[in-house]
């Protein structure tokens, strides 16, 4: 499940996704225009930045804004940056595994393999979607449908 932290993490990144190339925004603006507290955002926002996805300019014209473009940030890296794996389980995990203690057979036990199916299908997902795509709504695929429709009955 998606925590708070990681929730308002990606919040933020459209929110500064949404600004204009080389505009910066303060984390007080952020926190406001999104309703997140101040303090749990500094944070976030930190995370982010030492994870290379965002950077931060301090004085006059400073604040925060997306370290590259946001078609180049993929969501499953912002999500494994701010709340770990996301196999749903310990021992579906790739990058976290852990054995479960009341397991005797990892390899046949049928709900770490079904918990694997799900951690692959949610990476497949999240890791292939980019902030780009979050921002506007969907997949590539459904961004390119919307557009193919806007064309065909409207314009």
């Amino acid at each position: 499940m998606l925590t708070k932290k990681g929730k308002y993490g990606l919040k933020a990144l459209v929110d500064l996704a949404r600004l204009a190339p080389g505009e910066t925004a303060f984390i007080n603006d952020i926190a406001q225009r999104n309703n997140i507290p101040k303090k749990f955002l500094d944070t976030i926002l930190l995370e982010l930045r030492n994870a290379g996805v965002l950077r931060s300019k301090k004085g006059p014209g400073g604040g925060y804004s997306l370290s590259r473009p946001a078609a180049d940030i993929r969501i499953g890296h912002v999500i494994r940056t701010l709340d770990g794996p996301l196999a749903p389980i310990r021992c579906a995990s790739r990058t976290a595994y852990e054995a479960c203690d009341d397991c005797s057979d990892p390899e046949r036990c049928q709900v770490r393999r079904s918990m694997t199916e799900v951690r692959d299908a949610i990476a497949e997902i999240l890791d292939n979607m980019t902030l780009e795509q979050f921002v506007a709504g969907g997949s590539e695929i459904e961004i390119q449908e919307r557009e193919d429709y806007r064309a065909s009955h409207i314009g």
